[in-house]
């Protein structure tokens, strides 16, 4: 890359940063990328670049593929439905010890070592994420999300921190409830009025068709994504992704993206360039 490329580069992204400098952007960071060396950190330090022209991140993480693990160290099958993970009582044991114990803090240690400012916190710190249990109760403890107590967030944004956010709530009989990570960014987008949600995935973004990696859908609106998901265009892992932008776009979001997080810099590349990457979800 020459230098008049590099110049080009910059000059691209200065309205975006313009235009998003004190603004809130919801990113749920999870998938194969928090266990690659080069993609994590590639991560941590955009995080801390958005985090130092003004922009105001709050991350929300997952864990499922260090949860897995533990689950298999202990001879638990991990078991899915719909995308959402059965969780029992001694697979939620393991959930709240690797989401809360050990995910969390690596994620806060990796973008602090940046040089930006994170803070972890839980969604049972503060009652942060008040939660309910599945009316079927199929999935077992695994919950849906009754409120956020945004005031828990606001003072730790505003004073210039990231917030770091595990996804585990408690119902008020204080029964802790694992909950989608991808619900829990939604959630939280719309909580704290945020001018984006962007999710960070293992894949190109919305496929018309799962089996052609070149059938991305770059754009659509809700309508449209309502009518993927019944033609099950949009299934598995992909649906609580894409339930969860809709949710958040129908509390009054401006946009949400499925991004390809294998992609060194897709946050930078989504945010900052004309092109952007992955899918966008609009009103």
């Amino acid at each position: 890359m020459d230098d008049s490329q590099r110049v080009s580069i910059l000059s691209e992204a200065l309205p975006y940063i313009q235009s998003f400098s004190g603004r809130k952007i919801v990113i749920k960071y999870g998938g194969s990328v928090m266990n690659h060396n080069i993609l994590r950190d590639a991560v941590f330090r955009d995080i801390a670049l958005l985090s130092s022209v003004g922009v105001r991140p709050v991350i929300v993480h997952g864990g499922g593929p260090e949860i897995n693990i533990w689950l298999k160290k202990l001879n638990i099958e991990p078991k899915f439905e719909n995308g959402l993970r059965v969780t029992d009582e001694k697979t939620m044991e393991i959930v709240e010890m690797v989401l809360m114990g050990r995910v969390n803090k690596k994620i806060v240690q990796g973008i602090n070592k940046t040089g930006a400012s994170a803070i972890g916190i839980s969604g049972l710190d503060g009652n942060l994420i008040k939660a309910r249990e599945l009316a079927s109760k199929s999935h077992g403890l695994v919950g849906d999300i009754s409120k956020i107590n945004s005031k828990i967030l606001d003072p730790i944004i505003e004073n210039g921190h990231i917030p770091v956010i595990s996804s585990i709530g408690s119902t008020k009989e204080g029964i802790n409830l694992n909950i989608n990570a991808d619900y829990v960014a939604g959630e939280v987008a719309a909580s704290i009025n945020a001018e984006k949600l962007i999710l960070l995935t293992d894949t190109p973004g919305i496929l018309k068709d799962k089996k052609n990696q070149n059938s991305l859908m770059k754009q659509i609106n809700l309508k449209e994504a309502r009518k993927c998901i019944e033609e099950n265009i949009i299934s598995d892992g992909m649906k609580p992704k894409t339930e969860c932008c809709i949710r958040a776009l129908a509390q009054g979001i401006k946009a949400a993206h499925i991004i390809d997080g294998r992609i060194e810099h897709a946050l930078l590349l989504e945010i900052f360039t004309n092109a952007g990457i992955g899918t966008m979800i609009n009103a």
